[in-house]
């Protein structure tokens, strides 16, 4: 009984995950803030892929074509995922959708998988409809299509399931599934990730403490979370250390200013489709219920010797702390710590408290006596259905050919944060051609073109100076006749573009982004990392087998 008990408790939630999704399945791709701006990332990340390059980092086909260094800095979780189902056959727009589905759908899923370890099912349950249905992941899905923030939803509560197995029996296979997972979860974003790494942490000191085998424990632990960072190492570790060749802090810069939030719009706002101020904050009429109510019974459990007080306590500091961050009194931290000014948006705490109060509303309901959990579970899920009724749609939905992704892009796709820093934010209008003369005489053919390597003929009359019309970021080489030329990028006319001279002469041209050295070894320590989870998981499978 017990079993089929659970089993119906799973369907319900899968039902339940479900609800918000439906909408994805109509034609069209939903009308959000950043929506066809992550559709265009994909088609060029793809088209990357489909050319051999394993990390994409140049998307050749935004600003206005003349190239960018975005995807460097994109966390590319999203897009690999998308690229799996693209090329199974699935269009771009209905690729990019079905992450957004599993961004909703396994995010309450594998909550649920964790919570249960601790808590009763029906506890569990009720954490993971709290998780999917908080205002935000709503916001997130249809207002600001936010593709990164709602897939790293899914890896969290994940990382914390691996967590907890290796507390419960230190298996070392839980080391390289937790590094995968927490690996998963800064490809997904680099910036919500760095919002969870405290609780992480905390959680994990949380388990130390309960432990009998706290050595070993924390020697897992360690290598769980080194392992993650070192599977991710390609992405996180050249995004970090060449953002200071773009306009990253120049944009960023005190631009959480305009953008904290006032605590009556926490407490609750009128649903709107709008931009930044207009669209809702609120953590949630319910999930503020179990906010405030949480120190009483984590004061409970303390009285009756239950350790969950402990999460308890944590979980409310984490959360009250989160909601701080987001009020205009907390700008005295925020212009001290130049980090929080790269998440550019206070309000995208959100994410926090999305997750915090969902465990706290597992952890209260733990608590409810039997008799009358049962009662209050139903009628707390048909009142948060009802406040989300309206939340399940996007404003419109917009037909586009699959061209009008995956060709030329007249926009960077950014408010201008990954444009090099000796470039302008945004380019104005198309190139007339890929390779011009500035000054002098030639003749030009263009032999081979893909994202990461161009090849010309040139004929040479006299001497020319040439304007290739790819903005110029480390990593790109000029070579004429396997000769490497001097890139002028700095040419106050022609601001990041890169020109060349050549003499009178007949030459092979070719244009080439390689990896630094930076990245070549950010590129060499994720794949002897993944080689060492291949053979961890392998030896395990035999040993097992």
């Amino acid at each position: 009984m017990k079993k089929i008990k659970e089993y119906s408790l799973v369907l319900v939630l899968i039902f339940l995950a479900l609800l918000p999704v439906l909408p994805l399945f109509k034609e069209g791709l939903p009308v959000t803030h950043d929506g066809q701006d992550h559709v265009a990332r994909i088609a060029n990340f793809y088209l990357n892929l489909t050319e051999g390059n394993l990390i994409p980092r140049w998307a050749p086909n935004l600003n206005w074509g003349y190239g960018h260094p975005i995807l460097e800095f994109l966390y590319p979780a999203p897009s690999y995922f998308a690229s799996f189902f693209h090329f199974l056959g699935f269009s771009l727009v209905d690729s990019t959708k079905i992450i957004f589905g599993l961004g909703i759908f396994m995010s309450g899923i594998f909550m649920f998988l964790w919570l249960k370890q601790f808590l009763s099912k029906e506890a569990a349950f009720f954490g993971s409809f709290l998780y999917i249905y908080a205002p935000y992941r709503f916001v997130d899905l249809n207002v600001r299509g936010a593709i990164g923030e709602n897939f790293v939803f899914i890896w969290i509560p994940l990382v914390l399931f691996f967590i907890f197995k290796l507390f419960e029996t230190k298996e070392s296979k839980y080391t390289a599934l937790g590094g995968i997972a927490f690996s998963l979860m800064v490809l997904s974003h680099n910036a919500i990730s760095l919002m969870f790494a405290p609780f992480i942490l905390f959680y994990s000191v949380y388990l130390v403490y309960l432990s009998k085998y706290k050595k070993s424990l924390i020697i897992n632990l360690l290598s769980l979370i080194i392992l993650g960072l070192f599977l991710s190492a390609f992405f996180w570790f050249p995004a970090l250390l060449e953002g200071k060749y773009t306009l990253r802090d120049i944009v960023t810069k005190d631009g959480y200013l305009t953008n904290f939030v006032s605590f009556k719009d926490l407490l609750y706002g009128e649903w709107n489709y709008g931009i930044t101020g207009q669209f809702t904050v609120q953590l949630g009429i319910v999930h503020w219920l179990i906010f405030i109510t949480s120190p009483f019974f984590a004061a409970y459990l303390f009285r009756r010797k239950n350790k969950l007080w402990v999460l308890m306590f944590g979980l409310f500091f984490y959360t009250l702390s989160a909601i701080f961050l987001m009020l205009p009194q907390s700008g005295f931290i925020w212009e001290k710590i130049m980090i929080l000014q790269n998440f550019q948006f206070p309000w995208r705490f959100l994410s926090v408290t999305t997750f915090a109060t969902a465990v706290l509303g597992g952890l209260v309901f733990s608590i409810i006596p039997r008799k009358l959990s049962k009662y209050l579970l139903i009628a707390f899920c048909l009142l948060i259905l009802v406040l989300s009724k309206d939340y399940f749609y996007p404003k419109a939905y917009q037909q586009k050919p699959e061209s009008f992704y995956s060709g030329i892009w007249n926009s960077t796709t950014d408010t201008g944060e990954s444009a090099p820093m000796w470039s302008v934010r945004f380019m104005e209008k198309r190139p007339n051609a890929h390779l011009e003369v500035i000054d002098g005489n030639a003749y030009i053919k263009e032999l081979k073109r893909t994202s990461t390597y161009h090849k010309y003929q040139l004929i040479v009359n006299k001497p020319t100076l040439f304007e290739e019309n790819t903005l110029y970021f480390p990593g790109w080489e000029i070579k004429a006749n396997n000769i490497p030329l001097k890139i002028q990028f700095q040419n106050m006319n022609y601001m990041g573009v890169m020109l060349f001279n050549l003499q009178k002469g007949n030459y092979i041209v070719e244009v080439i982004y390689k990896e630094t050295k930076l990245r070549l070894i950010a590129d060499i320590i994720s794949l002897v990392s993944i080689i060492l989870v291949v053979a961890i998981i392998s030896i395990k499978f035999t040993k097992y087998k």
